[in-house]
């Protein structure tokens, strides 16, 4: 299987590490801890040699009770870093569900648009069509980021997450954009419960029924603090406990076990590790 973006056919045989890159104050775990231009592309310069094969960088924060960021502002945060990127020859994906902030990134050359909202919002989905060959990555969520989790989806999960990405997959296809340009994510916490989540993981092997690629994100999300030990609580940015770091990595491995193409992360060495033991002994 492959997914073509806009300058990159990738290959996706082999489980591949997209890295990271909040540019917001108030992300979840690492809000704020970027600072300027350089430190910011130290930073992506370090996943890489950490062995990442994507980048994706963030704008806005899609946490849990997160308030949406002003158009402008976003644009500001994202321009200055995806300039210099996209000179780096490595796939770079924007995080974003603005159509504004998507056009801008795809004329500044970015491969990948990264959309949570599954390209729902007004004049998203024309934007990737209009395009003749950039990536997209479609999320199953419940709600809005605002109040997802205040009130979770009820019952079985699986129906809704599958019929909501055959939706969209015919969707987008109707549109003209082609099946290899597309990756579905299930969105683990996306308006889920701690237990929503693990039967995503137990049953992950069911996506696979949609024949395309597959991104599944697990990095130090806070189920995997009710299951460690730490109560699920979001840790100190700065300090991510030891213990949430191993079972965001644990996670990746089975995903990936489980037919993940694509897993996105923080820790890119970790995973990175983890992944290549599996490999050795596969």
């Amino acid at each position: 299987m492959r997914w073509q973006t806009s300058r990159f056919d990738i290959d996706l045989s082999t489980p591949k590490i997209m890295g990271i890159v909040n540019l917001t104050p108030d992300s979840f775990s690492d809000g704020g801890q970027r600072g300027p231009l350089h430190a910011q592309l130290a930073y992506a310069e370090g996943l890489l040699k950490d062995g990442a094969d994507l980048l994706d960088l963030g704008a806005e924060s899609t946490r849990p009770g997160a308030v949406a960021v002003p158009l402008q502002e976003e644009l500001l945060r994202l321009r200055p870093l995806l300039q210099e990127l996209v000179r780096w020859q490595v796939p770079i994906s924007v995080d974003t569900y603005k159509p504004e902030v998507m056009q801008m990134a795809l004329d500044l050359g970015a491969d990948i648009i990264n959309d949570v909202w599954a390209l729902r919002q007004p004049k998203a989905q024309e934007v990737i069509a209009a395009h003749p060959s950039c990536g997209v990555c479609v999320m199953h969520m419940h709600g809005e980021p605002l109040s997802m989790q205040l009130q979770p989806f009820e019952g079985d999960v699986w129906p809704e997450v599958l019929s909501f990405l055959q939706q969209r997959l015919h969707a987008l296809e109707s549109l003209g954009i082609q099946k290899n340009r597309i990756v579905i994510d299930p969105g683990i916490g996306f308006g889920k419960t701690p237990q929503q989540n693990m039967a995503l993981l137990a049953r992950q092997e069911r996506i696979l029924e949609l024949d395309t690629g597959l991104l599944v994100g697990w990095s130090r999300k806070s189920t995997l603090g009710l299951w460690v030990g730490d109560g699920g609580s979001q840790a100190d940015p700065a300090r991510v406990a030891p213990s949430r770091r191993l079972a965001s990595a644990a996670a990746a491995l089975i995903a990936v076990q489980r037919g993940a193409h694509i897993v996105r992360v923080h820790e890119v060495r970790d995973t990175r590790d983890v992944l290549r033991v599996w490999q050795a002994v596969a």
